[in-house]
């Protein structure tokens, strides 16, 4: 016979029952379909041996109308905390194996109690989603669950770090919360989010779709921007969420981790000289600009598929980390329309609670032109940008490539938004507008009455430039504080930010702005 207490016997067999989700049969189904189960999911994305489970023994309540024959310990949801390169989190992974990982009210109470605890503790929260939606068996108190959940992702908005990993089905207002939160990663083929399903749609517009062409991974992040990250399996999307917070402080009082960087400070890429053509028409990738400036191989790049004219990602420089901010001249000549706009906004709006520095290219000839853009509120968008740039109060350098036309140059970070330092390539015009657009509009007269029109605009526009359109008259008139040589931009990026590391720019006392959402 056995020694052994038989509370102690007890408890490890009610333990190992918690910990088999659904049972083996559903766990089979969950594996065939080449998805991991819920306690997998943590223990990858986790520091080995570091998870501790909360509230393994909850079960659901309140079966009034008896249409749930049975309970399952947990209640869909593994919730806890754990660490993530030797930081505390706290997370939650839905168990599709129990009732679809259907939010029910107890499992609404566990992803709330950890969404305080991180918020206490001052450390990131991490969403492990897999659900059918809402527990239609609970009714409203299901729905009231949800509402608890919103409600905190917004509150703690920009006070912790939030992550969501869309690891299955995301369906109706459960949607809401990943959209909340500062990360959305999504699996290829395999994770789907929309606010009403393929059938519905169906039955009310008459519109035939699937899930993934409704509100897959390369819907959302080409298409909808609802979207950050899209990979190919959940083992990377778990990695993505690890190396995502590498570069975020664990709240918004704390400094992101420092990385010893692998490359010297004073490297200069002697390949920056010759990136700008001599032909201003002519493209060029601002990604390679980019990646020749920052710590090598230290590029994380957000939302790369949606508005591909704009550039936005974390980086390290001198091993600290930054948030980098650029047009791509080379898709649609860098142009910033409705999408690039939203897309720059909320991403510096994010660096900005997390102490992230900011660090911007520009070469955009200005906002894209064109009906559409108007009547789409591409002014109430583009205000976006402005005010979130002059809302920053983060370290704020700003690197003029080559095209800072009107209203662009004035929301990327010009000087006048409280920008701390604007360096200009040799290859900077920064104007209202083009040579050839002024020398259209001031010598109108002039051109129609030449003998050749074409020439004498040719003429007065090389000489418009020339006068206006070249950095040494914006940095005579103090637009610019400094012009380089495209080489040295990385050490002098790296010597202003660490002049920068102590800035205090407090803003007015305030509830909140408004921002022209």
């Amino acid at each position: 016979m056995s020694n052994e207490d038989p509370r102690i016997l007890e408890l490890r067999k009610v333990r190992a029952k918690a910990q088999e989700g659904g049972g083996e049969e559903r766990n089979a189904k969950q594996h065939a379909k080449g998805k991991l189960s819920a306690r997998e999911r943590v223990n990858l994305l986790l520091d080995p041996g570091t998870f501790n489970e909360i509230e393994p023994f909850i079960t659901h309540q309140g079966d009034e109308l008896n249409l749930l024959k049975e309970k399952f310990y947990g209640d869909g949801v593994v919730t806890g905390y754990g660490q993530i390169n030797g930081r505390t989190v706290y997370l939650y992974s839905q168990d599709f194996t129990i009732y679809g990982g259907t939010l029910s009210e107890m499992q609404s109470h566990k992803i709330c109690r950890v969404m305080d605890l991180a918020l206490r503790n001052g450390v990131p929260f991490i969403s492990l989603i897999d659900s059918g939606g809402a527990r239609i068996q609970e009714g409203v108190r299901s729905m009231g669950g949800y509402a608890e959940i919103f409600r905190r992702n917004a509150q703690y908005s920009g006070v912790i770090p939030q992550v969501s990993v869309m690891l299955g089905p995301c369906a109706g207002g459960a949607a809401y919360s990943p959209a909340l939160t500062d990360l959305v990663i999504m699996v290829e083929n395999q994770s789907f989010m929309f606010l009403t399903g393929p059938e519905v749609i169906k039955a009310v517009t008459g519109e035939a779709v699937d899930a993934e062409s409704l509100g897959g991974s390369a819907v959302h992040n080409s298409i909808s921007g609802v979207a950050h990250i899209s990979v190919a399996s959940e083992r990377a999307a778990l990695e993505t969420a690890r190396k995502f917070l590498a570069y975020l402080p664990s709240n918004n009082v704390e400094n992101p981790p420092y990385i010893q960087p692998a490359d010297s400070p004073a490297r200069m890429d002697e390949e920056l000289n010759r990136i700008i053509p001599l032909e201003a028409t002519e493209a060029y990738v601002m990604r390679q600009v980019i990646e020749k400036i920052i710590d090598q191989d230290s590029f994380f790049e957000i939302q790369a598929g949606w508005a591909r004219n704009a550039i936005v990602g974390l980086a390290r420089i001198g091993g600290h980390s930054v948030g980098v901010v650029a047009q791509e001249p080379s898709i649609m000549a860098g142009v910033i329309d409705i999408d690039a706009a939203d897309k720059m906004t909320r991403f510096v709006r994010m660096c900005d609670c997390f102490n992230i520095p900011l660090v911007t290219f520009v070469d955009s000839p200005g906002f894209l032109p064109g009906i559409a853009q108007e009547h789409g509120g591409i002014i109430r968008h583009g205000a976006k940008l402005l005010y979130a740039y002059s809302e920053a109060t983060v370290p704020k350098i700003c690197v003029i490539t080559r095209k800072a036309y009107g209203g662009a140059y004035v929301v990327m970070s010009s000087k006048y938004l409280g920008t701390d330092v604007t360096y200009a390539w040799p290859s900077a015009e920064i104007a209202v507008i083009g040579a050839e657009g002024a020398a259209n509009i001031l010598f109108k007269k002039q051109i129609e009455s030449a003998a050749d029109p074409v020439a004498e605009r040719q003429k007065l526009a090389a000489e418009y430039r020339q006068k206006f359109n070249n950095p040494y008259y914006a940095a005579s008139t103090g637009y610019v504080d400094d012009i380089i040589e495209p080489r040295e931009s990385r050490p002098k990026i790296i010597a202003s930010l660490s002049a920068l590391r102590d800035k205090y720019a407090p803003a007015p006392p305030r509830k909140h702005g408004n921002i022209p959402v």
